[in-house]
């Protein structure tokens, strides 16, 4: 897809943190030289087209009091319906993130969600919950001890 200049500039500054005001987008228009109106009509398209798929706040979960990360590798074994399996585990308000991925070699797994809690035991709790509502009991846990680097991917 081709961009303007303008929208290049727009897309800079939507993809990182919106001015704090009550006008956010006529804000960004008079940053960019445009108008509200031309701000609001190219997230529209390329909401209504796929590129862009949610537009929303971020919660830093640590500072929400949500310091206990676990990535979960889950092996979904031939005969489950691994899209299914997903599906419940991705409406989870625990869960952030989650991927189907290849499994290669020794290492089993398929399936990954990164679970936030409050303790060590909510993530567990979720883990074992998560077990019983979908069959899957294979998996390993991989707690977060440090966070090194978390940005969203900036495109322009």
């Amino acid at each position: 897809m081709d961009f303007t200049q303008t929208e290049r500039d727009i897309l800079r500054i939507v993809q990182g943190t919106l001015p704090d005001s009550a006008t956010p987008f006529a804000d960004i228009a008079a940053q960019t030289g445009s108008s509200e109106d031309e701000v609001l009509a190219l997230l529209r398209k390329l909401k209504e087209g796929g590129q862009i798929r949610r537009f929303g706040a971020t919660l830093r979960h640590q500072q929400a009091g949500y310091g206990f990360n676990a990535m979960v590798a889950w092996y979904v074994e031939e005969g489950f319906d691994v899209d299914q399996i997903g599906r419940t585990m991705a409406k989870r308000p625990e869960i952030s993130h989650c991927y189907l991925r290849r499994n290669c070699m020794d290492w089993p797994y398929n399936v990954y969600t990164m679970i936030h809690g409050k303790s060590r035991d909510d993530c567990m709790q979720v883990v074992d919950e998560l077990c019983r509502e979908t069959g899957v009991t294979q998996y390993d846990m991989l707690f977060s001890h440090k966070e090194l680097k978390k940005t969203s991917m900036e495109y322009f």
